[in-house]
């Protein structure tokens, strides 16, 4: 019992823990970077203002149905990112995941690691038999990262986003509980 509340939300590099007004700043700053800004929603890439940003953050801390999480470097606590649970539907037992690394710590193992703390929480806390994120098709290290921490790829959507001046297909991956049970032994 005193492994498993000392490992809790706890990686190999990183530790997932709430977000504070302290760390509203450096949350800002990775927000707005481009490669968030290009890889990590659908939306129009247009930089959101700071009264956008400390509004979201506000919100994240109320709701029951999402769980977001700032991403932490283990020696320093220093936040290098955020990711989240997301539209939990209950009565399937599924959930979406999100991850948003910084510039400077990307390629380095940390969303690799992160989406692993994330997986293992969802999976050990909360009655959720399937785990669905969406990435961009040109998005190449994510979805390597995605395919080492077990998720299959599901399906594609065709031409779904305009990016870059053409259009780019989202594709669809999954990870069942069973799944990871038989990677986690």
């Amino acid at each position: 019992m005193e492994q498993y509340l000392k490992d809790f939300l706890e990686g190999q590099l990183i530790t997932l823990k709430q977000m504070t007004s302290s760390d509203l700043e450096t949350f800002i700053k990775i927000e707005s970077e481009n490669s968030t800004l290009l890889l990590a929603n659908d939306e129009m890439p247009f930089p959101n203002t700071f009264e956008d940003h400390a509004s979201f953050f506000q919100s994240i801390s109320g709701k029951k149905e999402e769980f977001i999480f700032g991403i932490f470097e283990k020696t320093s606590q220093q936040l290098i990112g955020s990711c989240g649970v997301y539209a939990i539907n209950w009565k399937n037992s599924t959930c979406f995941v999100g991850i948003s690394i910084g510039e400077e710590w990307q390629g380095k193992g940390f969303g690799t690691d992160a989406m692993r703390t994330l997986i293992t929480f969802i999976f050990d806390y909360i009655a959720i038999n399937k785990i669905k994120l969406q990435v961009f098709s040109f998005n190449g290290s994510a979805i390597r990262s995605y395919e080492k921490c077990g998720f299959t790829k599901e399906g594609v959507l065709r031409h779904e986003l305009f990016r870059f001046g053409k259009f780019h297909d989202i594709v669809l991956f999954g990870l069942l509980r069973e799944e990871w049970s038989e990677l986690s032994r």
